[in-house]
């Protein structure tokens, strides 16, 4: 049970988007003029909000996970893209760098034969592994469903490609305006509020689309219904 309560606790989507989104947008987009905050506190303290959940986050559940350190790394690279007044065409690089990095390590590791995929929704929390296994392994259906993994993992490799084009072209649509003005730090909260439903709903509806495609290939190759295949206990 304990182990359950962690889990929810440390996927709490609602304070993700609380603290990741809304807060530094509205920061930048109502705080930015030089009648409250100007543009680089504004700034300097709408980061402090995405880098403080980050590491009340990784003091919770002392350990760094790979996206997240990448998150971190954004939010760093977004600042420093308007404290020292860079091209806006860096900031539309950075969006771009992040899910397309995440994408390759997904891509390469299907090469490797250990397909990230794997990692992120075959979890024994989720799925009753060992009954999932065993009935593959006396079906003599193990490679085949090794191949599915692989190409589910080319999905969501895909997935993050896509995330990443879309990152660069709604920058290039929204953030004009030179890094360290006012108008920046408008542009930039408008773009990150944007980039939930433009990306991160598309992003997720994949996502769902994967598992869907995970689960429906488990229940084919092991003919086991699906309050076996999930782990109801968990």
């Amino acid at each position: 049970m304990s182990t359950q309560k962690k889990a929810k606790r440390s996927n709490n989507t609602f304070l993700e988007l609380i603290y990741n989104i809304a807060i530094p947008s509205i920061i930048l987009m109502k705080l930015s003029g030089d009648d409250y905050l100007g543009s680089m506190y504004a700034l300097i303290v709408a980061l402090l909000f995405p880098i403080g959940y980050g590491i009340y986050d990784f003091i919770k559940n002392k350990s760094v996970n790979f996206i997240s350190l990448l998150g971190f790394l954004s939010t760093f690279l977004t600042g420093g893209i308007g404290l020292f007044e860079l091209d806006v065409e860096w900031l539309a690089i950075k969006e771009a760098a992040i899910p397309l990095a995440i994408g390759l390590v997904v891509l390469v590791s299907g090469f490797w034969g250990k397909p990230l995929i794997a990692k992120i929704l075959l979890n024994p929390l989720l799925f009753n592994l060992d009954l999932i296994y065993e009935t593959l392994f006396n079906k003599g259906k193990t490679d085949e469903f090794k191949a599915k993994i692989h190409r589910a993992n080319h999905l969501l490799s895909v997935t993050f490609i896509f995330s990443a084009t879309m990152n660069y072209l709604l920058a290039k649509w929204i953030v004009v305006s030179p890094a360290g003005t006012t108008k920046f730090n408008e542009q930039l909260g408008e773009m990150t509020l944007l980039s939930y439903p433009v990306i991160a709903i598309p992003s997720t509806i994949m996502l769902m689309a994967i598992m869907f495609y995970v689960v429906k290939s488990v229940m084919k190759l092991t003919d086991l219904k699906l309050e076996q295949v999930l782990n109801s206990e968990k």
